[in-house]
């Protein structure tokens, strides 16, 4: 059966119509057959089992019994009116309740009494006796007509109900086009089919919706998830293919005199392994006339800028200029002091472009750019402006890359004769899986080791009967000359409640802790911006102890004093959240702490998040345990981006799915780079059919 078949507009099922077509295209988006195809079950009921009424438990699923209706009547009046009816088999009764009927239902209910039926519903409990609400209801004669083994369940809405699409009824939609459907046109190749010892393509469909057993369900899953991998991998090495032909830019040939003289003479620390390994996979991409897109992923204090700096100074060696560019003005100026700081001593003209830069100084930026006297400008989005105009750049650094938009990134293309080239760097560690999706068309280098010297951050759990012995803990450390940070949770929904607990903190806090022999400072959203800067900076000079703040310290904010961080009310805050934040101590030579503050009773994912917090410091560990708890969606914001909306893959659960996903749609590439060979026609057709616009296109098709 051809492809078109599928795009056949809903209405035209048996079964649909125009109203109902309505309600599925609002409700569940399914304009077309292959809509309907594609929205799978999302848990299945074992339809070979049925119980009798003796053994039912109001702890059980929706279950099915066998049994006859003895008799039906109305009871109550107006809004408190429901139906109820009398159902038994040979091992007891219970009663069946429907709140909202029609004179529809009734009748219909009617024409059941006396007869065998299955009825299909989750049982309750109510004054002591067994019932079951909203029951679907099914004559043996139909039960026995239609599929048997696993029955599906579909998700639903209340608007879906209303319009009397039950879960029967989209099964009923799903059989019948499952039946008028006699070949379905492959999107894999005969001999992958083989390999993987999958089920065909329309197989494939039918033990998704009606699995016989286990099995057979486990079958279809394989294959579905594997298509979605695999096409999804097969588009980001084909843009990353066609990246690597199209996108040409400077070739960097050689290492010279301000490469050499810094890494001589003022290199503040010996780099790790992970950063030289690092350093040498940026030089052979820049050695390249093609344009270098590579992530650059590394956790807090791993390195990063001096790994950007390094590079920086190798285009500058080949007579180019750099753009560096960060997401906040706070961390534009954090870069720019510390790219200052590093080359002091070095002839190398070094510019910072913000909003706040005043019009004079943009115009002293503007001239030196031109001239190409300034060698690196380091600002917001500020430096996209198209009166932004570089002599020769060569290599842009993007910090904190998923903070800008796609056409942000896009303007440095048009910069300059060729693109430059693109080092992105993100301190937000990413799970593997979820990098080699998101980024799979990038080239992904890591720095997975800290410096050496710096002790690893001792993170403990401890609840609010320990506050008298936190509070000693706090005394001794600032007894030997240590700052302290203190953070309270801040979430929008209850922001008058967080904005109490910050202040009640503070007034223990400051209790605790009083003058003259302490000083402590607090720093809120409330605040104005100047109160929040003089009070950081107070913190920063080391003229109070103790910094008592919400989470708006969370990036930018770098005091190597500072080697404690409590943080209240712990179970509120994400892995992430709490990751970024211990970042924010360990940052000197001293032994540092991480103290997680929860209530005694904690929920399992609330327990998970701070054991695994005081299990590991390593956030690529933090990162994959957070992907398991709350999916990749949320993790990152991906399903914004639409190129991960799997219907049935799980980037947390199928790693060793997507691994083999990628690994074959390379070996193809490596063989039919156009996918021009006989065996790959399936998967061209398919690819340039379903998945192209999801991706820059142009090779292929």
């Amino acid at each position: 059966m051809s492809a078109d078949f599928l795009k056949t507009p809903i209405d035209y099922l048996k079964g649909v119509g125009s109203e109902r077509a309505k309600t599925l295209q609002s409700e569940l988006s399914i304009f077309r057959y292959e809509d309907l195809l594609n929205y799978f079950p999302f848990r299945y009921v074992d339809r070979s089992k049925y119980y009798k009424i003796k053994e039912i438990t109001p702890t059980l699923a929706e279950i099915q019994v066998v049994g006859k209706m003895i008799s039906l009547r109305e009871i109550g009046q107006n809004r408190g009116k429901r139906l109820t009816a009398r159902f038994v088999d040979e091992t007891g009764e219970i009663e069946l309740v429907w709140f909202r009927f029609t004179k529809w239902l009734k009748e219909t209910m009617e024409t059941y009494i006396g007869k065998q039926i299955l009825i299909y519903g989750k049982p309750n409990e109510f004054n002591g006796k067994i019932n079951m609400v909203h029951p679907e209801i099914e004559t043996m004669e139909n039960h026995k007509s239609s599929p048997q083994g696993l029955f599906p369940v579909y998700s639903s809405t209340e608007k879906l109900q209303k319009k009397g699409i039950s879960n029967r009824v989209m099964q009923k939609l799903q059989f019948q086009l499952l039946s008028e459907i006699q070949y379905l046109e492959e999107n894999l190749s005969e001999e992958l089919i083989e390999k993987l010892k999958f089920p065909n393509r329309l197989q494939a469909y039918r033990q998704i919706h009606f699995p016989k057993n286990t099995y057979e369900l486990k079958q279809a899953e394989n294959r579905l998830k594997f298509e979605e991998f695999f096409f999804l991998q097969l588009g980001l090495l084909l843009k990353k293919l066609n990246h690597q032909q199209k996108f040409k830019s400077y070739e960097f040939e050689s290492i010279g005199n301000y490469f050499n003289e810094f890494y001589a003479n003022y290199l503040p620390f010996e780099l790790t392994n992970a950063q030289k390994r690092v350093i040498k996979e940026i030089r052979a991409d820049l050695a390249k006339p093609v344009q270098m897109n590579r992530l650059l992923q590394g956790d807090v204090g791993s390195g990063k800028t001096m790994v950007a700096l390094l590079s920086a100074l190798i285009a500058i060696d080949n007579g180019y200029q750099v753009a560096f560019m960060a997401p906040t003005e706070i961390l534009a100026t954090q870069h720019y002091q510390a790219l200052t700081t590093y080359l002091s001593k070095m002839d190398i003209e070094i510019g910072l472009l913000t909003g706040s830069t005043k019009a004079k100084e943009r115009r002293e930026l503007a001239e030196k750019l031109v001239t190409g006297e300034m060698k690196i400008l380091v600002g917001t989005h500020a430096l996209i402006e198209d009166n932004v105009v570089f002599n020769n750049l060569g290599l842009t650094i993007i910090d904190e890359q998923h903070k800008f938009g796609v056409a942000q990134r896009a303007k440095f293309l048009k910069k300059n004769k060729f693109p430059p080239h693109v080092l992105v760097m993100t301190a937000t560690p990413i799970p593997r899986t979820l990098a080699m999706s998101l980024y799979g068309d990038l080239d992904i280098s890591v720095i997975d080791e800290l410096p050496p010297g710096r002790k690893p951050i001792k993170t403990v759990h401890r609840k609010d009967k320990d506050r008298l012995a936190l509070f000693k803990f706090l005394k001794d450390e600032i007894q030997k000359g240590r700052q302290i940070y203190i953070v309270y949770p801040l979430i929008e929904e209850s922001e008058k409640l967080d904005y109490k607990d910050l202040m009640d903190g503070f007034e223990s806090i400051s209790r605790a802790f009083p003058l003259p022999n302490y000083a402590v400072s607090i720093v809120h959203g409330k605040m104005k911006p100047a109160d929040k800067d003089f009070e950081m900076q107070r913190f920063a000079k080391g003229e109070t102890e103790i910094l008592v703040a919400t989470t708006v310290i969370e990036v930018g904010v770098n005091v190597p004093n500072a080697s404690v961080m409590v943080i209240e009310s712990a179970e509120k805050f994400g892995l992430s959240q709490l990751h970024q934040l211990r970042g924010r101590v360990g940052r000197g030579a001293d032994q540092s702490y991480c103290i997680l503050m929860t209530k005694d009773f904690l929920t399992d994912d609330a327990y998970q998040r701070i054991s695994t917090m005081c299990r590991t410091n390593d956030g690529f560990e933090v990162a994959e345990v957070d992907m398991q708890i709350r999916g990749p969606g949320d993790l990152m914001g991906t399903q914004q981006s639409g190129i991960l909306n799997f219907k049935l893959a799980n980037l947390a659960k199928d790693q060793k799915m997507l691994h083999t996903a990628r690994f074959i749609a390379e070996e193809i590439l490596k063989l039919d780079p156009e996918l021009n060979a006989p065996e790959n026609q399936f998967i061209k057709k398919h690819f340039v059919q379903n998945h192209k616009e999801k991706f820059i296109w142009s090779r292929i098709g």
